[in-house]
């Protein structure tokens, strides 16, 4: 599931080890025990399920970040009503993973009074795997949606279709809904052709990236994430398409939600699937289309015709099991980290 390509080997590490210098690291930096906690329970989850972008290596950057001031060690996210009636959290400057746990277990919360329900999200630092959360959601019978963007001031990332220079944010989408016998199926996907975290990643273990993804400075294809960090661009995902739907999240969490400060600004939608179906029902007609879908004979190069959300959640059985492949290079920057 990487996208790393090592000129180094890897780690097997131990969950458990591996959370214990997050939460070092963490604590050294100023957080409070429990942010410490969660930030690094959701960190090794993200490992666990292969998604190495966001996964163990991201506490390097964030410790940096605490460093420079761009986030707050200390601040503690708060939910209010706005005078117009819209339901907002604001992550006070801190990093948003408890941020985004408080917006989707509320927006769940309303739809199941209302059928369906919006929370806004800002004033946030990095906010993690948005499929976790949205993933959690759906296991309660939702529909979840969940937008970013508005950040491009700060985070000038991608090039839009056509162009040559970095504009805008990668802006995430993520969808998750209540699934068939296997769980819910979960959509969660920058808008450039890899997300942001890969960068990092390719960087801490000295890496190279796939052929499609980068331009250097100068608007020339480049694997080498160090071309990204001189002046270059990632690349839109399926060009118009990536570039369209990144537009759109700037419009809604910027141009709707307001100014952005931090990191970008973030639109929970929530939907009673209920309200529609029977739940035994709607399981029964998403396991009958999803089986089809396995059925399906594989291409050249493939094992099998995988679903979203499938792959994670057996990566996490299986890593829970073996430990977390972590490269080595990036696995020594994390035990510095922790001594200093």
């Amino acid at each position: 599931m990487s996208k790393l390509v090592l000129d180094g080997g890897r780690l097997l590490v131990a969950p458990e080890v591996a959370a214990a210098k997050i939460v070092a690291i963490l604590r050294k930096a100023g957080c409070c025990a429990g942010t410490a906690d969660a930030v690094a329970a959701h960190l090794v989850d993200a490992s666990l399920c292969g998604v190495e972008s966001h996964g163990v290596m991201r506490v390097l950057q964030y410790a940096e970040q605490y460093r420079e001031g761009y986030m707050k060690a200390t601040a503690t996210p708060s939910l209010r009503i706005l005078d117009r009636g819209p339901v907002e959290v604001d992550g006070g400057g801190g990093i948003g993973i408890p941020a985004m746990h408080i917006a989707v277990k509320r927006a769940c919360a309303d739809a199941q009074i209302s059928g369906i329900a919006a929370v806004a999200v800002r004033n946030v630092g990095h906010t993690g795997r948005l499929g976790a959360y949205a993933e959690a959601g759906a296991r309660t019978g939702h529909l979840v949606i969940i937008i970013g963007g508005g950040g491009r001031q700060n985070w000038r990332q991608v090039a839009p279709y056509g162009g040559r220079q970095a504009v805008l944010p990668t802006n995430p989408y993520c969808f998750a809904i209540p699934g068939g016998a296997r769980g819910p199926v979960v959509v969660d996907f920058a808008t450039s052709m890899i997300a942001g975290g890969w960068l990092y990643a390719a960087r801490s273990a000295g890496a190279r990236l796939p052929d499609g993804a980068l331009i250097d400075p100068e608007g020339r294809a480049s694997t080498d994430p160090e071309d990204y960090f001189r002046g270059g661009a990632i690349l839109p995902k399926g060009g118009p398409m990536g570039y369209g739907l990144a537009l759109m999240a700037e419009l809604i969490c910027e141009a709707m939600l307001g100014p952005v400060t931090t990191e970008v600004n973030w639109l929970v939608l929530a939907l009673d699937t209920t309200r529609h179906r029977a739940p035994g029902r709607m399981r029964e007609v998403a396991e009958e289309i999803l089986a089809e879908l396995r059925a399906c004979p594989p291409a050249e190069g493939f094992d099998a015709v995988e679903v979203p959300g499938e792959r994670e959640r057996a990566r996490r059985e299986a890593g829970l099991i073996e430990g977390l492949s972590i490269p080595e290079r990036t696995w020594k920057e994390i035990l510095s980290a922790a001594d200093r």
